[in-house]
């Protein structure tokens, strides 16, 4: 018989890389996670983990039996549907996470008419980033999660995830008030070729999307100037530092001497609604996911 708490210790090594990563998040110490390791590996007879340079691998066998765990935990999230399957009004509590303009404009609303329409559901947000968001949707500290699509995101043909598209959201180029762009209807990037540049820190999951959309316009933007806020980059622009490009469901201070400006060519981010697999039926998550999908379109509007 598998011991599904060491089993469950070896998908945390997979899903967080290493050993001590996976003892953090689960509050063991890293020999304690090892020996659950090692006591699983001699239960079944085979070698789950493999020294590779200073750390380890999971070898052949143990991502054969990760498949198998994967499926197991997507079949809990079916029992524990089944077994609501007579009580399908939303009640009990409902964690959600998302980065801070998904918080603002999609899950605080989202939240507000969960409250109005279903009295016995308690909804609970939790502001986070994206890969955040992923380890909470493993650890099962939230049911269901907003996320920005990036390259380093878990594939979508990740067993352990269901990723479904929510909205795309636009990069609209942002200049000061009395810079010549400002009068257009549109822009073509490529018209801010030579201008300097306020751009996201590197480990923003927007920093591709903003590089990405320069290189399509043919060229590598003049960064002067990097922030983690988007508000904290529209007072550069406001103060003359630089133009930059700012998805539009960011919600920026009101009266900043700023112009936002359209883009030729429609460079965007997608949003993805994420939860653990199988758990996306669950009443709860089901009547959110309803509630998202109404105030998605017209939150980039």
């Amino acid at each position: 018989m598998i011991d599904l708490r060491r089993l469950h210790v070896l998908r945390a090594v997979s899903h967080y890389g290493t050993v001590t990563a996976a003892a953090r998040a689960l509050h063991f110490t890293p020999s304690a996670a090892s020996q659950q390791i090692r006591q699983l590996a001699r239960d079944l007879g085979v070698d789950l983990l493999e020294p590779q340079g200073r750390g380890v691998r999971l070898t052949p066998a143990a991502e054969s039996l990760l498949a198998h765990a994967d499926a197991i935990a997507a079949r809990w999230e079916q029992a524990e549907l089944d077994l609501r399957a007579d009580h399908r009004d939303p009640a009990g509590p409902l964690r959600v996470s998302g980065f801070a303009a998904a918080v603002s404009v999609l899950l605080a609303p989202m939240a507000a008419r969960l409250h109005k329409r279903h009295r016995r559901l308690s909804v609970r947000i939790q502001e986070v980033g994206v890969p955040e968001s992923f380890d909470l949707l493993f650890e099962g500290a939230t049911d269901l999660a907003i996320v920005e699509a990036t390259p380093h995101n878990p594939p979508l043909s990740d067993a352990r995830f269901d990723q479904q598209p929510l909205l795309d959201d636009p990069f609209d180029l942002v200049v000061p008030e009395d810079h010549a762009l400002a009068r257009r209807a549109r822009v073509d990037l490529a018209d801010a070729a030579h201008e300097q540049w306020i751009a996201p820190v590197p480990e923003s999951p927007c920093r591709a999307h903003v590089m990405s959309a320069c290189g399509e316009a043919g060229f590598s933007p003049d960064v002067v100037h990097h922030a983690v806020e988007w508000n904290v980059t529209a007072h550069l622009v406001a103060s003359g530092l630089g133009v930059a490009l700012i998805p539009r469901l960011a919600h920026l201070t009101p009266h900043l001497p700023i112009s936002r400006v359209r883009c030729t060519g429609n460079p965007q981010r997608r949003l993805l609604t994420c939860t653990r697999r199988g758990g996306r039926e669950l009443p709860a998550v089901a009547a959110a996911l309803e509630e998202l999908g109404e105030l998605a379109p017209t939150a980039v509007a």
